[in-house]
């Protein structure tokens, strides 16, 4: 089993702030569309969300790490950036009479600064095997959501 080092403990503190920060930016975006079949999969998307960031918790306190406790100043920057991206959320929705399409264009946007979190976590050599296959999971289902988010924008 690999050391357990302040890069992992990063790397579990960045991803589960930036899983809560997408719950609550798939909710936002969820109460802002129109659409309802649109608006079930966003709530749905902010459920799965809740979950990968109750799930990474757990997993680091096998570790003994507590992401809550343990915030960096690469966390505190990815929270300021998704609370700009939910800002953007706000503000769009206002702008464009909650068009949906621009909603989407900021849910794909928050998606694709999660991917870049996940895939410098699993650059890490640091990362246990377990925690590894979590990340790895998760990485897979916020693709696949970027992707259905990316295919919704495209045909509105």
């Amino acid at each position: 089993m690999a050391a357990i080092t302040g890069e992992t403990a990063r790397a579990y503190n960045d991803l589960v702030e930036i899983n809560n920060t997408a719950a609550k930016g798939y909710q936002e975006a969820a109460e802002a569309v129109t659409n309802a079949d649109l608006k079930a999969k966003l709530s749905q998307m902010s459920q799965h969300r809740a979950q990968f960031a109750a799930e990474l918790t757990q997993h680091a306190q096998q570790f003994g790490i507590n992401p809550e406790q343990e915030g960096t100043v690469e966390g505190v920057l990815a929270e300021a950036a998704a609370a700009v991206h939910r800002g953007w959320i706000n503000l769009k929705s206002a702008v464009t009479g909650q068009d949906d399409s621009a909603i989407l264009g900021e849910c794909e946007t928050g998606d694709a600064m999660a991917l870049e979190s996940y895939e410098t976590a699993l650059k890490s050599n640091e990362l246990p095997a377990g925690a590894r296959d979590v990340i790895q999971k998760q990485h897979g289902a916020i693709l696949s959501d970027k992707n259905w988010v990316t295919q919704q924008k495209a045909s509105r």
